[in-house]
């Protein structure tokens, strides 16, 4: 590609299995971009292309030598607000900003040590443990004007389940479903205003010299800590964990177990809407979560 990158065959695929044109657009320009970038901030490619669904991340060195991550993706209403939540963070529990560029969502961001992924760690328990504390530090933080907001979310979520729900054919499921609706209704009118990072599993957490962990990858948004649960019951499933991993989550955040339980259903809801609406079948992870977190209340 130009003699400056070669595009992942995974991204690609990725792309145009999720973003059809426009993901295509993307992939096609991405050579272009990333010689534009690279130019325009004095940078020195110093590795292999990385990649998740929907960014290329390059590892580079800035002119003073400085190590950076130049990362490239398509701006969506997930990617707009990263910016401006890692600039308010500061690096305090994530990767620091080095620099953005608004247009194009392209960052450029301080590198940390992607040999060293929290996913990699064998004690389980101890990575849930991680990643609480990481959301007690990112929570402190109130959201700002204009970050997209967990109460709109809600209100969309709960004129779609009625649709939703006629398609599950299962009775059961679809009764577990409407159960979740009917919590999340419940909280509905206190979304909450802390900043959260919405996708803070193990994979999306590295080691720093500055830090032993830092957060990566944020899809912010302003809402209620319970919100930010899910990914850390659902990463390395085992039902058998669950209530062991939402309960150490919600003592370390300091949270109220019935609301935290009643976000996490709304997480379970969201994901549900999605698949229903895509016409494919309910996760049986999430329907788990939601059936182990009742179990406990019963």
């Amino acid at each position: 590609m130009r003699g400056v990158i070669d595009i992942p065959a995974e991204l690609a695929a990725a792309q145009e299995k999720f973003n059809k044109e426009a993901g295509r657009a993307f992939i096609a320009a991405l050579p272009d971009l990333t010689a534009a970038f690279l130019d325009r901030w004095d940078l020195r490619l110093a590795g292999a292309p990385m990649h998740g669904v929907s960014a290329l991340v390059l590892p580079v060195d800035r002119a003073d030598g400085t190590p950076a991550v130049l990362k490239l993706q398509i701006r969506d209403h997930e990617s707009e607000g990263e910016p401006v939540a890692l600039r308010l963070w500061n690096g305090d529990g994530a990767v620091r900003l080095l620099d953005h560029d608004e247009p194009t969502g392209t960052m450029l961001l301080e590198r940390l040590d992607a040999s060293r992924m929290l996913a990699h760690q064998p004690d389980v328990h101890e990575g849930v443990l991680v990643i609480a504390r990481l959301l007690a530090h990112l929570h402190t933080t109130t959201a700002p004007e204009g970050m997209r907001r967990l109460g709109d979310m809600t209100a969309a979520m709960l004129e779609r389940t009625p649709g939703a729900l006629d398609r599950i054919p299962d009775p059961a499921a679809r009764r577990l479903v409407a159960d979740c609706a009917a919590a999340v209704r419940e909280v509905a009118g206190e979304p909450g205003d802390r900043l959260l990072h919405w996708d803070l599993h193990d994979e999306n957490v590295l080691a720093a010299d500055r830090a032993p962990w830092l957060a990566i990858d944020p899809k912010p948004l302003a809402g209620d800590p319970g919100f930010d649960l899910w990914p850390a019951l659902a990463n390395n499933f085992d039902p058998d964990d669950i209530v062991w991993r939402f309960d150490a989550m919600t003592d370390v955040l300091g949270l109220d177990r019935a609301r935290a339980r009643a976000w996490t259903y709304g997480r379970v809801l969201q994901n549900c809407l999605w698949e229903t609406e895509d016409g494919r079948p309910l996760d049986e992870n999430d329907l788990e979560i939601a059936r182990r977190l009742r179990a406990r209340t019963a």
